[in-house]
């Protein structure tokens, strides 16, 4: 047996992801980050239904606390299946025992009724309780108006904003566009091509930046709180911050675990029950920073939530089957490649 620490925060996630794994080809190379969002995760997220959400969250929930990650900072967008989405979400989550936090991402690439309702959606879920954020998809895809809206929501209820800043060089205008909106209490997400700072917690998600060939995001050169994401590729956390860790170290030769490791202790912000998880991990030095980074393969070998529920026994989660999940996703994942 090795060592417990607290449950980990995974910073930013896109959990209608999980059964984008193994979609056909899309129809033309994608040779930059827009045409992987338009051959891509802009016709994936069209071809969404409720049905196929709950179970691509279910999923993403239960790879996540196999992981040792209780808590999701999710970012969503189904533009033909926006009203209830977050509910169907946040539903998926609380079954399997991972604590969520919900965005709608509005955008104005379905026009101004898509960015009406996306903000609807985010209203609803947030007035009636719902844990999560005002989402934005990115600057770049939202008029001046869409961006002040969504703004003066996110004010109105305190519930701060989560958006993608900066991620490509499509949103390169995004920091003037944003600095009269931004507040202490946004999720900045990715910000590589950020010109100027701004007020705000960073998401870093270095191996989503790699994939994407959009740069390096080197968060260390603001002075911003900085947590770790995965954008939707699982919830294994530890082995982000090892990506992290190397990517960081290719920067800057100077660093160590150390910076990684205060950006997932940073997560407790939005999550400070999850410091009251226990995770037993398969290795005697999981709460070591230096240890981590140089051991792959750490596993979660048991969760116990604050309230003392056992969630994952011998690596397997006690509410859920984890077979069923897997099974039932996979046909849904079928529904949609059909789809694409």
């Amino acid at each position: 047996m090795g060592d417990t620490t607290a449950g980990l925060v995974c910073g930013h996630h896109h959990l209608y992801s999980a059964l984008a794994r193994g979609m056909p080809a899309p129809p033309a190379q994608p040779v930059d980050f827009r045409s992987i969002l338009e051959q891509v995760w802009w016709r994936l997220d069209t071809a969404l239904d409720l049905e196929m959400l709950r179970w691509s969250a279910m999923l993403g929930a239960l790879e996540a606390l196999q992981c040792g990650t209780t808590a999701i900072i999710d970012h969503h967008e189904s533009p033909n299946a926006i009203e209830g989405s977050l509910d169907v979400i946040a539903a998926a989550c609380a079954e399997v025992g991972v604590r969520v936090s919900c965005a709608y991402g509005v955008t104005d690439r379905h026009g101004p009724d898509g960015a009406r309702r996306g903000l609807a959606e985010n209203e609803r879920y947030l007035r009636a309780g719902g844990r999560g954020m005002v989402g934005i998809h990115a600057a770049f895809t939202c008029s001046d108006d869409t961006l002040t809206a969504a703004a003066g929501l996110a004010a109105e209820l305190g519930a701060g904003m989560h958006i993608h800043v900066a991620e490509g060089v499509d949103d390169v205008g995004a920091g003037q566009r944003l600095e009269h909106l931004a507040a202490e209490d946004w999720l900045l997400v990715h910000c590589v091509h950020l010109d100027r700072p701004l007020p705000g917690t960073i998401a870093h998600n270095p191996r989503s930046n790699m994939n994407n060939a959009v740069g390096y995001a080197a968060p260390t050169r603001w002075e911003n709180q900085v947590v770790l994401g995965t954008d939707g590729i699982g919830a294994d956390m530890l082995e982000e911050a090892r990506l992290a860790y190397v990517a960081l170290r290719a920067f800057d030769v100077r660093e160590s675990p150390d910076t990684v490791w205060s950006w997932l202790e940073a997560g407790y912000r939005f999550f400070p029950e999850a410091r009251d998880d226990r995770v037993v991990w398969s290795y005697e030095h999981a709460d070591s920073a230096w240890h981590v980074a140089f051991t792959p393969g750490v596993r979660a070998l048991h969760v116990t939530a604050a309230d003392g529920e056992v969630l994952l026994r011998d690596g397997l989660p006690t509410r859920v089957d984890a077979a069923e999940v897997r099974a039932k996703a996979a046909e849904q994942a079928a529904r949609l490649f059909a789809r694409l």
